[in-house]
């Protein structure tokens, strides 16, 4: 296993992958009162079952939220979460579906106005079950380098 501490820690084509969480009823509930999205696609059964998707579709952002959170593992003073880009919903997931992700080490780059850090970038592909992409997007870490450049 490799501990990715400082910038120069991180390997390109380094990986995990994180256990399976099962998405509830309850988690689409919260998350309707946190965002305040009571979208029928989320909460109506009887609505959607006149839809082409014929069930409940968890919202993309508890999707993403609960993705996330499952590769936060252990705590890393030298980083910080910098922000995600690219971010997209491929497939619908539903109550009772299991999503699980994979993260991997895409590429390291210099800071342009900071020689003490670098950012690293880490591609997320959230998969349900059956091991279909829901979701994907890029995160990017401000990462503390063991000594600075110059």
């Amino acid at each position: 296993m490799i501990v990715e501490e400082f910038f120069e820690d991180y390997e390109i084509g380094y990986s995990r992958r994180t256990f399976g969480r099962t998405i509830t009823e309850a988690d689409i509930v919260l998350h309707a009162g946190h965002t305040g999205d009571f979208f029928p696609h989320h909460m109506d059964k009887e609505w959607c079952a006149t839809q082409d998707f014929k069930r409940r579709i968890a919202h993309g952002t508890l999707v993403f939220s609960v993705g996330i959170g499952l590769t936060a593992s252990t705590i890393n003073p030298h980083a910080l979460s910098y922000g995600y880009d690219k971010l997209r919903f491929i497939r619908p997931v539903h109550i009772g579906d299991t999503i699980s992700v994979k993260a991997e080490i895409t590429q390291k780059r210099d800071h342009p106005k900071r020689a003490t850090h670098g950012f690293v970038h880490e591609a997320i592909e959230i998969t349900n079950q059956n091991n279909q992409v829901v979701l994907v997007c890029d995160h990017l870490y401000l990462v503390e380098r063991k000594k600075p450049l110059g």
